[in-house]
């Protein structure tokens, strides 16, 4: 596991993962220099690193699928690895379960999703079931190390402003999302620089995004060094009149990383990271005990993450490389009547 005072860092940038070294090391008491130097150590090493992806208000505008792909024996791997450099793919794992993979595809729209989820029957690849996901109640930008206190939590924790407007998206809003993928602490200078637009249109346009959610900024550690290293996905069955109340109250449990409402004979899906496999057991009881209208009728337990959120990850768990969450791209759509699906960019 990270160093407590590791942890603590990544605690601090989970509840403010722009803010400046020298307000993080103010909570931390450190120096500005020395909270730096942490981090970038933990960067290297692959440990620790931020993402930056399209969220809110955004996501809701766009098409989210749960792939389950069963594969050839011995394949798993390479498969999730070749799915990884899709810029749709977000996140993939092959797990222990009823499917070999599990992939998060997200699209511009549900045309595009059929025919982007056709072309991830690459070599390999045996079989696929897609489910929707009509809404995601919470996601992993939510989740806390829980290492430093509340209090140096609300010193962190800026209150955003409210935007009334309606939300507005366009070509310079994506380029700002994808610039900020690749450095989620660039400066609004450094931003402007890289996309050749103004510094203060780029510092409106980025604080309207990030103020309503419509951009997340997330703090991620390399699941061999967590404190809770096994991600567990349990499929749920609820009674569709308690549907919102109990992912509401999933949602406030600390263990749930993700809770995302399903289309299939399961409405609901839940994602818990744990600190053992031996807590699946004592946390389904508890689920059950509080919420006792709740049936669960899979579970799968992650035997390696290759992907999360954009971030590919090695055996460990450690981050070695990033693709682009470019959802917007254009996914080729084949005409009435051809029955060729092509990859992107091929």
């Amino acid at each position: 596991m990270l160093s407590e005072q590791d942890l603590k860092l990544a605690d601090a940038l989970q509840a403010a993962p722009r803010a400046s070294w020298s307000t993080l090391g103010d909570a931390l008491g450190l120096g500005a220099v020395t909270v730096s130097r942490r981090w970038d150590a933990l960067v290297e090493r692959g440990e620790a690193w931020l993402t930056a992806y399209a969220g809110g208000e955004l996501i809701e505008q766009l098409v989210l699928a749960f792939v389950s792909i069963d594969c050839e024996p011995g394949a798993a791997v390479s498969v999730a690895y070749e799915l990884a450099s899709d810029v749709h793919v977000a996140t993939v794992e092959q797990v222990a379960g009823p499917c070999d993979l599990l992939a998060h595809v997200v699209a511009p729209s549900l045309r595009e999703l059929g025919a982007h989820v056709a072309a991830l029957a690459v070599p390999g690849v045996t079989r696929l079931r897609t489910t929707l996901s009509p809404r995601m109640f919470t996601e992993g930008s939510r989740w806390r190390v829980r290492a430093i206190s509340p209090g140096q939590r609300e010193a962190l924790s800026a209150k955003p402003a409210r935007h009334r407007a309606p939300l507005r998206f366009d070509a310079a809003d994506r380029a700002l999302i994808l610039a900020l993928g690749t450095d989620p602490r660039a400066s609004a200078a450094a931003l402007a620089e890289s996309l050749g637009i103004g510094a203060t249109t780029v510092r409106r346009r980025l604080d309207g995004l990030l103020g309503r959610g419509a951009i997340r900024v997330r703090c991620e550690i390399a699941r061999s060094v967590s404190p809770a290293p096994v991600t567990v996905t349990l499929w749920l069955r609820v009674p569709p009149d308690k549907l919102e109340t109990t992912a509401r109250s999933l949602a406030m449990v600390p263990e749930v990383r993700m809770c995302a409402a399903l289309t299939g004979a399961a409405n609901l899906m839940l994602v818990l990271w744990l600190a053992s496999s031996h807590e699946v057991v004592p946390v389904e009881a508890q689920l059950a005990a509080k919420l006792p209208w709740l049936e669960i009728t899979g579970r799968a337990v992650t035997l390696r993450s290759v992907k999360l959120m954009g971030r590919v990850l090695d055996a460990a768990g450690r981050g070695t490389g990033r693709v682009p969450l470019d959802f917007w791209a254009a996914v080729p759509v084949p005409e009435h009547g051809d029955r060729s699906v092509h990859r992107p960019g091929g």
